[in-house]
């Protein structure tokens, strides 16, 4: 079986929550994973906990992908940055995706990790 060529994205935004908000935050999850469960172009999602930090597992077909997904969850993230502070955001991929990502998120503290090698089945 040939690899297929990988153009997948992740995106890692970290979570800090203020104790008395998690139950708020919590919620506001629900609402996330039940906007994003129709997009075609996400592959999984989810929230990871550990004690008042979440991180928010998410992975896309491709940069288009996940530039669909910020027009559909955007408003979500902003009540979410009401609620918690977020203290890193990675975006994880290949450099032709990333590329396509790198001016509209100009105005986010991102780190870029380009993926080097790997496949995809």
């Amino acid at each position: 079986m040939a690899a297929l060529r990988d153009t997948g994205v992740s995106f890692s935004p970290y979570f800090e929550i203020p104790p008395e908000r998690m139950d708020e935050f919590r919620a506001l999850v629900d609402e996330f994973v039940a906007a994003t469960g129709n997009e075609p172009g996400c592959l999984y999602y989810g929230f990871c906990y550990h004690n008042h930090q979440a991180l928010c597992r998410e992975g896309y077909a491709d940069g288009d992908a996940f530039l669909a997904h910020l027009d559909n969850v955007g408003e979500l993230f902003a009540r979410a940055q009401q609620i918690a502070t977020v203290t890193r955001m990675e975006m994880h991929g290949p450099a032709a995706e990333l590329d396509k990502l790198r001016k509209p998120l100009a105005d986010l503290d991102i780190v870029w990790f380009t993926q080097d090698c790997g496949f995809r089945r």
